[in-house]
């Protein structure tokens, strides 16, 4: 079978669309997942009471069931609990938010204790509001501190996303699958589709490897 690079050209619009179709949805998990990461890593930092232990809970069970299970119960069991139907584009920005907020409390919880314990003691004993502590202290430290592994998990968001099109999403895995069940060039598409990954996910990757050598010659 050869290999028709034309066809790849011809369906940029139809991959273009796609692509366009990932994005929003991986903004939408990413925007939500850091709600909801934010939200579980406070909890993890009270370390006691009721919230700690759902807050707990929610993150090891998040991270240690598949993505894909994830995205069919909530398409297919939620309408049951909610008693309303979820298009498929909710269902998988859902599902993606739970597993993208589960990781992002972990890795906001490992900024936070990055941050040298003398200085936030020493602001305190300073008489430094509580406020001032964190937004001017310790969220600034961490923030820095944990940008590689958030660029990291935007990759690993972007790349979970396809399976999205299991559910029905119009992303570029949907599109590209629909274009070769019509077509049969499967070999053509799907190249396609795997440049278009590499062009939405080699800039995120490059910031981080580019950051990382930052932080190790301001260490040296």
């Amino acid at each position: 079978m050869s290999f028709d690079i034309g066809i790849i050209v011809r369906s940029i619009p139809v991959l273009a669309q796609g692509a366009a179709s990932t994005l929003v949805l991986v903004a939408t998990a990413l925007v939500a997942g850091t709600g909801l990461g934010v939200l579980a890593c406070i909890g993890r930092l009270l370390e006691r009471g009721l919230f700690y232990w759902i807050c707990s809970a929610y993150i090891y069970v998040m991270r240690g069931i598949p993505e894909m299970l994830v995205m069919f119960w909530v398409y297919y069991c939620a309408p049951l609990v909610l008693d309303a139907r979820l298009t498929p584009f909710t269902s998988a920005a859902t599902a993606m938010s739970l597993y993208a907020g589960a990781f992002l409390a972990e890795i906001f919880r490992a900024g936070i204790n990055a941050v040298p314990r003398g200085q936030v003691e020493a602001a305190r004993a300073l008489g430094i509001p509580e406020p001032n502590v964190w937004l001017e202290i310790i969220v600034p430290q961490a923030f820095r501190v944990t940008i590689p592994a958030i660029l990291g998990l935007v990759t690993l968001v972007v790349k979970v996303s396809g399976l999205a099109s299991i559910i029905g999403v119009g992303e570029l895995v949907y599109q590209a699958t629909i274009a070769s069940g019509q077509s049969y060039r499967y070999f053509e598409l799907f190249t396609g589709v795997g440049i278009f990954y590499l062009i939405m996910i080699f800039p995120v990757s490059y910031l981080a490897q580019m950051y990382e050598r930052i932080l190790v010659r301001r260490s040296q």
